[in-house]
């Protein structure tokens, strides 16, 4: 495509070095192809000498292994909890929401930097994104899947879910639209389902690309299927734009919806520490805090197993570090105004909360809530310096800390909240069990599963979107070596 001189001039730190098109083809193309092009370091395994099967593993062996493993455990955790129901959990009176709803809040932040990075940078038509889109999409979808397991499960029966939706029956019985959770239902399946068509359809001159490339007979003939036919004719190009920007339209929304929707369920309720109006862009805000460093944890180690830091370049992390600055300022701004509203309000049982949340002598929680200042407050702060944002193992640690402390906050708006409810004999005290463990960890190793058998299956890096930068870069350098030469 023929660089587009009304628009703004590209940044020469989105692709390092010299490639070609094809250059492109060869480096996106052979993870999936030919994995073994790509001498990844092994990491050193400590007594696998003892266990006799070697002394190192390539990273993607070893991640997907441990990501099985917890899948294992989250297969053992469902069987066990439909066999003897929730009552494994946690859960108690007045402590109804526990770990199922931390976990679920927190997987559906995850996925959020995807569809930011998918569809609004292309409405904005930002070319930063082209490294990163692929990968952040497919991590909002194995992300949302994670999430739906939850709320599915905490109603405590599962096979009857569907009364959920409103679909015609005998009883001319509907769903209580009044109810969160039917929202929730709304908002989410909306969510996945945009999601995977965006997803899918981005994909399809990928599938072309692997196609042509690919050397066996099976291989041809299952990325042909997935290519539906795509030739690349002007027709084709037409209509892949168009619906690009059309999805891309409808995904904008979804941003600010399905994590406001997701903030209903708690502004909407009169229990303490709840009912406040800043939950909905607070909530979005954290969303994309937490999404984003989602995407950082895992581009800094795949770009150096693949090779890819011609590809996802410092400007592409530092780019992300200061998202992740902007809406953590947003975040702790939050944190500041919740702590003001309880104390300015001046209703005791607002005051009681904030008492049980923040005092370190004598209140249960404190270290959850001085925890979660720590690591989404304070750590954060050293994106402000650009050494840091050019420091890989800077950014990997802020981001693992911010992941944590994405957790700690849903564990200090939920369960805690909930332990000081209107009345004193309504009091408890939230401890989880290893079943609420077992099943988060499971769904760590599901999202870590399907995030490597994505690596393995599909270009992480879009092919096409790659392409067109290389031949926008050449016509900028072809345009400046003209301007140079009439000076």
């Amino acid at each position: 495509m023929a660089h587009n001189k009304a628009e703004a001039p590209i940044d020469k730190e989105l692709l390092t070095g010299t490639h070609t098109l094809a250059d492109m083809d060869r480096i996106v193309g052979d993870i999936v192809l030919d994995p073994s092009k790509h001498n990844s370091p092994p990491i050193p395994i400590p007594g696998a000498k003892l266990l006799g099967i070697g002394f190192n593993a390539s990273p993607w062996w070893l991640i997907f292994a441990m990501g099985f493993g917890l899948l294992n455990l989250l297969v053992v955790s469902l069987v066990v909890l439909l066999a003897k129901g929730i009552g494994i959990w946690g859960n108690n009176q007045p402590v109804g929401w526990g770990f199922d709803i931390i976990n679920f809040v927190w997987w559906i932040g995850i996925g959020h930097a995807g569809t930011l990075i998918s569809a609004i940078l292309l409405l904005l038509k930002q070319k930063w994104r082209n490294s990163i889109n692929r990968m952040a999409e497919a991590m909002t979808i194995f992300a949302v899947m994670c999430a739906g397991i939850y709320p599915l499960l905490h109603t405590g029966r599962p096979w009857v879910a569907y009364w959920l939706m409103p679909y015609p029956n005998i009883l001319a019985m509907w769903p209580q639209f009044r109810s969160p959770l039917v929202w929730d239902v709304f908002a989410v399946s909306t969510y996945m389902t945009i999601s995977i068509v965006f997803w899918f359809v981005g994909l399809i001159p990928d599938f072309a690309t692997l196609r042509d490339r690919a050397k066996n007979r099976w291989t041809q003939i299952i990325y042909g299927m997935l290519s539906m036919g795509w030739r690349g004719s002007a027709r084709h190009w037409q209509r892949y734009e168009h619906a690009s920007m059309i999805l891309a339209g409808l995904s904008t929304p979804l941003v600010l919806s399905v994590h406001t929707i997701v903030s209903y369920d708690f502004a909407m309720g009169i229990v303490p520490g709840w009912n406040v109006t800043i939950f909905p862009p607070y909530f979005v805000a954290g969303a994309v805090f937490a999404g984003f460093a989602m995407v950082i944890t895992f581009a800094i180690p795949l770009r150096k197993w693949y090779g890819l830091e011609n590809l996802i370049t410092m400007k592409h992390l530092d780019w992300m570090a200061k998202i992740m600055l902007a809406t953590g300022l947003i975040v702790f701004y939050g944190y500041i105004m919740e702590v003001f509203y309880a104390w300015y309000s001046a209703v005791p049982l607002e005051r009681s909360l904030l008492h049980n949340r923040t005092n370190l002598f004598g209140a249960p929680y404190s270290w959850a809530f001085w925890l979660l200042i720590l690591f989404n407050g304070l750590i954060p702060q050293v994106l402000w310096f650009k050494k840091n944002r050019q420091s890989l193992k800077t950014l990997m640690w802020v981001s693992l800390s911010v992941s944590i402390g994405m957790w700690f906050e849903r564990y200090v708006i939920i369960p805690i909240s909930l332990t000081r409810d209107w009345l004193p004999s309504a009091y408890g005290f939230y401890s989880p069990t290893f079943w609420d463990f077992a099943m988060f960890f499971g769904t760590i190793g599901l999202f870590l599963t399907l995030m490597f058998l994505f690596l393995r299956a599909l270009p992480v890096i879009n092919i096409y979107e790659m392409k067109e930068l290389v031949h926008q870069m050449h016509d900028a350098d072809h345009d400046d070596a003209k301007a140079g030469a009439a000076h």
